[in-house]
């Protein structure tokens, strides 16, 4: 069949690079973002999904709108577009252009979670299965028929970012067993139970701000969920931030954001429920270090507050 793939995030390049190792498939353009400035020095970047295309020689489109290249689109006479994490709404009038509609692959168990950042609070909510979904693109995000799903298990230490590339290699995989299916005439449309859908919106900075008056447990799963980006945080009592990267629970109990421990592998912080063991840290304009290293380097009195 021919294929144009949609996508711009990291976890779209493994499933590209698996239709394009495809012998039965020619994906024929490749859409992504345009190029965004990125580093230090902000130099205008594409991304990695574009980098492969342009590698292997495809046609890449990078419209600002989606729609605005739909001439283009339409000329390539397509019979499949598949999309992942596009970062763009892609209206009817594109989604019709090919001969056998469009797909799409979302990492989580739909119709749970829906929208953006799934793998992240999959995690920073505590849940021990996860998942692929193939499905096809509707018009409002992710509430299109299933294609395929697969479940998959989340470790106890697992985070978003060991995370992803599993689900994406998973996803891969099924992405292949689902245009196969379309290729053969054999493919079933499984419509989702909205009743049972959620939802999450695109994560801000501000969602990282650790609530000391949380649960140990929760906020340990949202340091897991939400590192690298937001990245979870609180404010030392000199203003400064103070990241965190790693913790682990401990049952103590004391005034949530109170400092009850500077000794050990890590400062030791009161929450709502138990205590917090900050074992991995990143000081505002510094490098990152384990607790131990940050103690030693600098000084966080016993009964102090974090906020």
């Amino acid at each position: 069949m021919r294929i144009v793939f949609f996508g711009s995030a990291p976890i779209g390049f493994p499933l590209l690079e698996t239709l394009l190792n495809s012998a039965k498939d020619d994906v024929v353009a490749v859409v992504t973002q345009p190029d965004r400035p990125a580093g230090r020095k902000q130099k205008m970047t594409p991304c990695p999904v574009k980098v492969l295309a342009q590698e292997r020689g495809l046609t890449v489109l990078s419209p600002e709108k989606v729609k605005d290249s739909l001439p283009e689109l339409t000329a390539l006479n397509a019979d499949l577009f598949v999309v992942v994490a596009y970062g763009q709404y892609i209206p009817s009038s594109v989604l019709s252009a090919p001969a056998q509609g469009a797909i799409n692959f979302h990492p989580s168990l739909l119709p749970k979670y829906r929208g953006s950042s799934p793998i992240q609070w999959t995690v920073a909510n505590g849940d021990t299965i996860t998942g692929v979904t193939i499905l096809y693109v509707s018009e409002k995000m992710d509430a299109g028929d299933i294609i395929l799903q697969r479940e998959l298990p989340i470790g106890p230490n697992d985070t978003s970012e060991t995370l992803e590339p599993v689900l994406a290699a998973a996803g891969a995989e099924l992405l292949m067993q689902a245009v196969e299916q379309i290729r053969t005439g054999t493919v079933r449309r499984i419509p989702q139970d909205d009743d049972a859908a959620t939802e999450v919106c695109k994560l801000t900075k501000d969602d990282g701000r650790l609530d000391w008056t949380l649960p140990a447990e929760t906020l340990r799963n949202r340091i897991r969920g939400f590192t690298p980006w937001p990245g979870c945080f609180c404010v030392l009592p000199d203003g400064q931030n103070l990241k965190v990267l790693k913790a682990s629970v401990e049952r103590q109990n004391g005034s949530p954001g109170e400092v009850l421990d500077v000794s050990g592998a890590g400062p030791l912080i009161a929450t709502g429920e138990g205590a917090l063991r900050l074992l991995e840290v990143l000081p505002s304009g510094k490098r990152v270090m384990d607790g131990a290293s940050y103690l030693r380097g600098y000084p966080l009195a016993a009964g102090s507050r974090l906020t």
